[in-house]
């Protein structure tokens, strides 16, 4: 007959002591201190980890520094882009508008060149010795009606441009149709009385002209 079962037959005591020491636990069952070795391990394992978590932070700000400086030019640019989209805008309306109004003005300077010419052309063509004693009348008469449209081209072009009078565009008040304007409500009474018959005379002289003509051919019948 087999002898009774015995469990103790197959526990290997070796590998239970082994076992036992690999997991730091006495054979008491209490957890043993750790060795020089062992505590040297953990620090140098430490340390390593500590190197890795550096690197690690150190990678981190070098991003970080960039996402910043890639957010500041992006901020930049954007307001930069705003800026110069309004002081472009701003810019091409004034100087669009500066354009059209020296364009005009170039036009009005090229028309009244042509009137000034053409006026300084009929004055020139006046010759007082070709006058007869009995076309004096009828040509002093022309020619101071050639002076007088030449007088008031000559006005009509010191008002519109300042620089027939001697000033600076600047020192004349804005538009051209105001350049040269005297300031008439400063001037006294006996001022405008004055300025009224310079402008009149002329007019005046070709009335008295006309009528001493009629009163000529008058006489002469």
């Amino acid at each position: 007959m087999a002898s009774d079962y015995d469990a103790a037959e197959f526990v290997d005591g070796d590998f239970q002591a082994h076992q036992a020491s690999s997991s730091g636990m006495s054979s008491s069952g209490f957890q043993r201190a750790p060795t020089r070795e062992e505590v040297d391990s953990r620090v140098a394992d430490t340390h390593q980890k500590l190197a890795e978590l550096k690197r690690a932070q150190e990678e981190l700000e070098r991003e970080r520094s960039m996402l910043e400086e890639t957010r500041r030019r992006q901020v930049e640019f954007q307001t930069g882009r705003q800026e110069m989209i309004h002081h472009l805008t701003r810019g091409l309306g004034l100087l669009e508008e500066a354009e059209f109004n020296s364009r005009r003005d170039a036009e009005q300077m090229a028309k009244a060149l042509v009137d000034l010419r053409d006026a300084l052309e009929k004055v020139e063509a006046v010759r007082e010795e070709t006058w007869t004693k009995d076309n004096f009348n009828v040509e002093l008469t022309r020619a101071l009606t050639t002076l007088e449209n030449a007088r008031m081209e000559w006005n009509g072009a010191r008002l519109k441009f300042s620089v027939l009078s001697g000033r600076l565009p600047e020192e004349s008040e804005a538009g051209p149709g105001n350049q040269g304007l005297p300031a008439l409500a400063s001037l006294s009474f006996g001022q405008l009385c004055r300025i009224g018959l310079a402008a009149t005379w002329p007019l005046v002289l070709v009335g008295l002209g006309i009528l001493a003509a009629l009163l000529v051919g008058l006489f002469r019948r």
